[in-house]
């Protein structure tokens, strides 16, 4: 992904349009920042006790999708691959496998879109594994701020592997 391949947000939608675009669109930054690097590029780690990488956000952000959208607004069961046991688990990247890994968070991005798709309103509800209730609305602002937050990692970690500075 390059970075005139981005989807813009759209300037004059509705509030369900608005949030859905802004949400791909960081999608769409965080693929742009993983572009062209090897596997030990996006394995490396920012700096020392720091285990954050591109490649430990990419898998991250793939138990982040499949928890709030299908495992609370779905309802869908926690089960997913070994290292979306806890959060802190995706950060351990020796052994992963980048093409893997990007496999699914694309798959994961995908089944995000379709339950969004399939949800009536804003105002549908799911139930977090907290057993707190939560709005569409509320899951897809918060996932922009969670993708917004790592965008910004994102950005300091690629520019340290290869002086690479984006937007």
């Amino acid at each position: 992904m390059g970075f005139s391949e981005r989807r813009r947000p759209p300037g004059t939608s509705g509030e369900r349009e608005t949030l859905t675009g802004f949400l791909q669109y960081q999608r769409d930054t965080l693929a742009w920042k993983c572009s062209g690097l090897t596997a030990e590029q996006l394995r490396q780690r920012a700096v020392p006790p720091s285990n954050l990488s591109l490649l430990g956000l990419i898998r991250h952000l793939t138990a982040v999708e499949h928890s709030w959208f299908a495992h609370t607004l779905q309802g869908a069961g926690a089960s997913a691959p070994h290292w979306r046991e806890t959060l802190t688990a995706a950060f351990d990247v020796d052994t992963a496998d980048p093409d893997e890994s990007l496999r699914l968070w694309h798959t994961e991005c995908a089944r995000s879109r379709e339950i969004t798709a399939t949800c009536e309103s804003l105002d549908t509800t799911g139930t977090h594994p907290a057993n707190h209730t939560f709005t569409l609305r509320w899951i897809l602002t918060h996932m922009i701020e969670e993708y917004a937050r790592h965008n910004g990692h994102a950005d300091l970690l690629r520019e340290r592997l290869d002086g690479h500075r984006g937007e």
